[in-house]
């Protein structure tokens, strides 16, 4: 059995991922910040018979971090597979989104990977080898949408960093993957109210368009496939791509500036959410 370590299971991709390690018989450490936000977890695991264990886990919180994995290591030993899950979504325009919202965004999609990943490499070393997945996002690879940028830049950057990462432990037989979803049917998204000022209207236009995608998104089920197969498979590539919208979507960029891109984008988010807004509209 591995011992498993997932982060934002209260819902979503993390919900059916942990299930869908505990179907396979791994020792599995579903997260959650929350108490009391496990109950869909748990009600699925007992229908399916499933053995999973639900501690709390704040990735924003370098205390909270080292208390899970020192947990998942002394009752299980080293963490095997982590699996970075956790991750918010807030819209908003670069100069008015408020900053202890952007800064979450960060703290939590970035620096939570980056805790996790820094709090059981020692372990991983140790046993001489282990896998790390970090659940990334389409828009960490693609353009940045309008009232996207804060979103995409913590994408980005996790993918940056998995990179990095990616070279510096491989002599450790440890492996990274950055699984790059495009949408699926989770719990992420969330509207940010579009607040007074200047991009108001062009802000909950955006949102508007956004809560049309997700209309058509995926099961998350799919994502947690994926994510299996990339902690089982060595040959798993580092940048995966997960969805058809996101197989899809890279190869289209291929030669496009930005310049070139945002036109095309601008004019099928109108073909779904109406005209944009113009400026003081």
């Amino acid at each position: 059995m591995t011992a498993v370590l997932i982060t934002g299971c209260s819902s979503g991709i993390g919900l059916e991922t942990a299930l869908a390690f505990a179907r396979r018989g791994d020792r599995v450490h579903a997260c959650v910040r929350t108490p009391g936000t496990a109950r869909d977890l748990l009600d699925r695991a007992r229908a399916e018979h499933l053995t999973l264990d639900v501690p709390l886990l704040d990735v924003t919180d370098d205390t909270s971090v080292t208390a899970a994995v020192e947990a998942v290591t002394e009752a299980h030993g080293p963490v095997e597979v982590l699996v970075n899950n956790a991750g918010i979504d807030r819209t908003g325009p670069v100069e008015t989104m408020p900053p202890d919202l952007a800064r979450t965004l960060l703290e939590t999609n970035f620096w939570g990977p980056a805790r996790l990943a820094r709090a059981v490499l020692p372990g991983m070393r140790a046993r001489g080898g282990g896998v790390i997945v970090n659940v990334s996002s389409l828009a960490g690879r693609t353009y940045a949408v309008p009232h996207g940028g804060f979103y995409a830049a913590s994408k980005a950057a996790l993918g940056a960093l998995s990179e990095a990462l990616y070279a510096e432990v491989r002599p450790y037989g440890i492996r990274v993957v950055c699984l790059e979803p495009g949408s699926f049917a989770s719990a992420l998204r969330h509207e940010t109210p579009a607040g007074p000022g200047p991009y108001h209207a062009d802000h909950a236009w955006l949102d508007g368009f956004l809560a049309r995608v997700a209309e058509g998104a995926a099961d998350c089920a799919e994502v947690a496939e994926a994510i299996l197969a990339a902690a089982a498979d060595p040959g798993t590539p580092l940048h995966t791509a997960v969805g058809k919208d996101a197989e899809a979507a890279l190869p289209s960029l291929s030669g496009l500036s930005y310049e070139q891109w945002l036109p095309a984008f601008l004019a099928h988010a109108q073909s779904l959410t109406g005209p944009r807004p113009g400026p003081g509209e």
